[in-house]
């Protein structure tokens, strides 16, 4: 990926039906040969603290690529593909329990998400 980009996160509770956002003012990922590392910086939002932090740099996961730190694949055990580092933090491509941000005000459990990435 190259130039600069800015990423949005929206993000609707499962518990209060509230919607909240976390944006990095930051955010590239690297290519294929390092399997696309992740870097966020500058965060703001009602989102509760910086959850994507936890994963920053990490590499991308899948079900086929197990690029996390934890034992076993966490894609697998998410049901999705995501920059984890131990299956925690953001899953915001998760499906039902595992569908989460971590510090969400009124609990981590997610409804709906929509991510905006924007060129600056």
């Amino acid at each position: 990926m190259s130039g600069r980009y800015k990423l949005k996160f929206d993000l609707q509770s499962r518990s209060s039906g509230k919607w909240y956002y976390a944006e990095y003012s930051t955010f590239y990922v690297l290519g294929e040969t390092t399997n696309y590392p992740m870097h966020s910086a500058g965060y703001s939002g009602n989102a509760g603290r910086d959850s994507l932090a936890v994963q920053n740099g990490m590499m991308f996961t899948t079900y086929d690529r197990d690029n996390d730190r934890r034992s076993g694949n966490c894609a697998a055990l998410m049901k999705s593909g995501f920059w984890f580092k131990s299956c925690s933090g953001v899953n915001v491509n998760g499906v039902s329990r595992d569908f989460s941000w971590d510090h969400l005000p009124g609990g981590s459990s997610l409804h709906a998400a929509r991510m905006w990435l924007q060129c600056q």
